[in-house]
Formats: structure tokens, C-alpha cells, sequence
């Protein structure tokens, strides 16, 4: 790798360009111009303009003729010099975009402008040209479907009638969304999900933009101890026992509190920071919630949701890609949601940008009554990877302990939620018509006619308002 491009070398490239438009064409993702020295920047430039307006390399008259520029025609150039220009024009590409991030990350920070220095630096170093080819999806079927079960994800939420929706579970990589509105138990759901990963071993972190780290803690000591918070409160011993027990046979787990209005940098910042002073490695990561962190790529007005939350569904899909872990978050369901049993992308605060960006959402149905009777309900708003959207999964809520587990497929239908379909089949069955046990008789026929009738409009009619 040479240390110096001087323009002798800058003109080299140039010259190697134009002599093969396949070499062009292969470093044309990384290509600028601007990274050329100003004496040479014309005819980089009108190489760019050109192949973009004719799709097609000018020849070597036409620079001299456009730019002044007279760039050489080299003999018996082979493949290996083309391995050398594309090795070398990575680095040349890299260096300069490096040097010229540098120089506005000066001008920024002496404005006080410092969250778009992390993404510009990052961006430079990131410069490289596609080397990977992509799966050959002929190549090794057996190979590519154990990759993606194995280590692409599949994590099992602890739930196994939500498992069925989602084929499997969570997998690493995406972005998980949970809808709920205030007091529907958002964070109860991401930190029983929590727990359930910390039982099969997996290390996370639990990121609170909304609650102290003490009542995240707590929380979680009455789900893991099978005990209500009044009770861990009147016995601390029993429940420190039982929280070290668990701690020897689970994965390992930080909570942290950051204020409201952080960004992804943030979050990012923590998590290097638990890697690099603890050595855990993360598996998984809850960010609670998504609605209250604000976006790094852009400047948004909070009031603005659509576009904010928008960009910062895409930083935390992103993140989650970036270090392949499982991540799960959350967020409002809007007003029009108060009064509705059946969710849509409508009712998710902000409007459907995140619902766009997710790869799986879930709305959260409960109430007071249902939480007495120890019932919450996931209906699936979205998911890339099945078709379980439209359907709904009814838990078991342990009132005291918070604990939300799996109700089993046996007691889905007695849960006490009537679903549109089963609406429908009462439709179907309330409007059969008997004949009557009369001979000839066509009057009683068709006073029964209109008595089923007239309960048929009346029922519809409830569905009608109900809907």
C-alpha cells in the first residue's frame, strides 16, 4: 500500500480509468471527485459527469479538449495492474475522505456542534469497495438455511404461543417494536422478555429513558423471585437469596438510566463501555423507549414525530445490525387507540414512519379488569419474517409478581376476548333457519322467517357499532 498519492498517482488512476470502464464501474461507489488534487479535479469531474449523462467513458480528446488536461494512453497494462489500482484506490479513497472529515469535524466542534463528528469520521473509515459477492443461493442450500437459523436468531421469547407467530422468536439484527399505550405495561413486557433471554443464557442490557434504574431493578427482583414488592420489601433476604441463585445460572445484566432526549450515540457510547470495562458481551439490548430517545443523523424538532421518529427507528435498526444483537423497544399507542380492541398502524403515535422501518410490531391489549382476571393480549401489527399479522396471543399476568407467561393454546379461546371472527361465526349460527314441524303451513314459515331476520339486523347492527 503506498504511503503518499501525490498527483502523479492521482493521474495514474485516472489514466488506468479510462483505459478500462470495468475498473471504473467497480470503484465507482467510493468515487469523488473532490479527492483529487485541485489541478486534476476537472477532468475527474468531467469523467463523472459524462459516464453518469452518456453511460459511457469519454475518450482522452474530449477531457483535453473540455478541461486542458492531457492525461496519456498506457500500453500493456495486464490484470495485475488492475488488482493494483483497485487495492490502491481504496486507500487513496479512504485517506482523502478521512482528511477532509477531519477538517469539518474542526469547524464543527468550534461551533459546539458534536453529534455529526462520531458519523462522519465513521463514515470515512467505513470507505471500502464490495468484496463480498453476496450468497450464492444455489451454491450450499443446507449451509444457508442452518446459518440463518443458527446464527442469524430465531431467540425464543419465552412465550411459546408468541414463538409460533414469529416462526421461531426475535432474531439478531432486527428491530422489535411493542405498542402499548401509558399504563398498557410496555416495560413489563420488555423486561419479562428480558428475563426470559437471561434464562437461556444470553447477556444484556436494559436501557430506561423513562424509569429509574432502582424500579427497573425491583421490577425484575418480583418477576425472578415470585414475590409482589410488598413482600420483597418486608423480607430483602429471601429475595437477595433468590436473585443470586438465578444470577448462577443465567446470563449476565446491566440496567441504566439515561434522560430523556439521548441519542443513538448514546446508547452506542454505554454499550461499548460495558463491553470494554466489563467484558460482557451483549446479546441483547431493551431500549425503553424508542418515542423519547431523539435522532443523530438529523436535525428534528421534537414536536415533529412523524420525521422524527422516523430516523430514529432506522439509527436503532441500524445499531442493532451493527452489533447483531436481539433488540426490543417500545412505544405510545395514540389516543384514537383508548377505546379500541383491534389495533393498526393508525393508532401508533408518531403515524406509520417506525411501523415502516420495523421488522416486527406488536400491539399491547389489556385493561384493569383483564389485568385482575391476569390477562394481557399481543396482537401481531406487523412482521417480515411470518404471517402471523392480524392474530392475537393471550397471556397469563401474575398481578402480584408482574410475571407475564405463556397461556397455551387450551386456554386462548376462555380468555374472555371476543374476536371479530368468533363474531362472525355467531353470525352464521344465529341466522340459521328452521323449517318448522308444520305441514303446508307457510305462515308460520314465514313468521319464523322474519323473527330470524329481525335478529340478524339487530345483531349486525351491534357489530356495526362496535367496530
Amino acid at each position: 500500500m503506498l504511503k503518499e498519492y501525490g498527483t502523479d498517482v492521482q493521474r495514474l488512476f485516472l489514466e488506468m480509468m479510462l483505459q478500462d470502464a470495468g475498473s471504473y464501474v467497480r470503484v465507482q461507489n467510493i468515487y469523488n471527485p473532490e479527492n483529487f488534487d485541485r489541478t486534476l479535479r476537472p477532468a475527474a469531474e468531467f469523467i463523472a459527469t459524462h459516464t453518469n449523462e452518456y453511460k459511457t467513458m469519454p475518450v482522452i480528446e474530449q477531457i483535453s479538449a473540455a478541461t486542458g488536461i492531457r492525461l496519456n494512453h498506457i500500453p500493456d497494462l495486464t490484470e495485475d495492474h488492475f488488482n493494483w489500482f483497485m487495492e490502491e484506490f481504496e486507500g487513496f479513497t479512504k485517506r482523502q475522505e478521512l482528511e477532509r472529515a477531519i477538517l469539518k469535524s474542526a469547524d464543527l466542534l468550534e461551533k459546539g456542534e458534536f453529534d455529526p463528528v462520531e458519523k462522519l469520521i465513521k463514515d470515512a473509515v467505513q470507505i471500502s469497495l464490495t468484496k463480498d459477492m453476496g450468497t450464492d443461493y444455489f451454491d450450499d442450500p443446507k449451509q444457508r438455511l442452518e446459518k440463518y437459523f443458527s446464527s442469524g436468531g430465531q431467540v425464543s421469547t419465552g412465550w411459546p404461543s408468541v414463538d409460533k407467530l414469529l416462526y421461531g422468536g426475535f432474531s439478531r439484527g432486527e428491530l422489535n417494536i411493542f405498542a402499548g399505550g401509558s399504563g398498557s405495561g410496555k416495560s413489563l413486557v420488555m423486561m419479562n422478555i428480558a428475563l426470559s433471554w437471561l434464562q437461556q443464557g444470553l447477556s444484556g442490557v436494559y436501557v430506561s429513558l423513562e424509569l429509574s434504574e432502582e424500579l427497573c431493578a425491583l421490577r425484575t427482583d418480583a418477576m425472578l423471585a415470585g414475590m409482589s414488592t410488598k413482600d420483597i420489601r418486608r423480607d430483602m433476604d429471601t429475595t437477595e437469596l433468590k436473585v443470586k441463585l438465578y444470577s448462577k445460572k443465567s446470563g449476565q445484566y446491566r440496567i441504566k438510566a439515561l434522560p430523556a432526549q439521548s441519542n443513538i450515540n448514546d446508547v452506542r457510547a454505554y454499550l461499548k463501555e460495558v463491553q470494554v470495562q466489563t467484558g460482557i458481551k451483549v446479546d441483547f439490548v431493551m431500549v425503553d423507549y424508542l418515542d423519547l430517545l431523539m435522532p443523530v443523523s438529523a436535525k428534528v424538532s421534537p414536536n415533529d414525530l412523524f420525521v422524527k421518529d422516523k430516523y430514529v427507528s432506522e439509527e436503532l435498526r441500524n445499531l442493532a445490525k451493527e452489533l447483531n444483537v436481539l433488540l426490543v423497544t417500545a412505544s405510545q399507542l395514540n389516543r384514537g387507540a383508548v377505546e379500541e380492541v383491534e389495533f393498526d398502524h393508525s393508532h401508533i403515535s408518531g403515524g406509520i414512519s417506525k411501523i415502516n422501518t420495523a421488522d416486527n410490531v406488536f400491539g399491547i391489549f389489556t385493561s384493569r379488569a383483564m389485568k385482575e382476571r391476569g390477562r394481557y393480549q399481543i396482537q401481531c401489527m406487523k412482521s417480515r419474517s411470518s404471517t402471523g399479522v392480524g392474530q392475537k396471543v393471550d397471556l397469563e399476568y401474575n398481578i402480584e409478581t408482574m410475571r407475564i407467561t405463556d397461556l397455551g393454546e387450551d386456554q386462548q379461546q376462555s380468555s374472555g376476548f371476543v374476536k371479530k371472527s368468533n363474531v362472525l361465526d355467531q353470525i352464521k349460527t344465529s341466522s340459521t333457519f328452521k323449517q318448522p314441524n308444520v305441514a303446508d303451513d307457510e305462515d308460520v314459515g314465514r313468521v319464523t322467517a322474519d323473527v330470524q331476520s329481525a335478529k340478524l339486523k339487530q345483531l349486525l347492527g351491534s357489530i356495526k357499532s362496535n367496530l
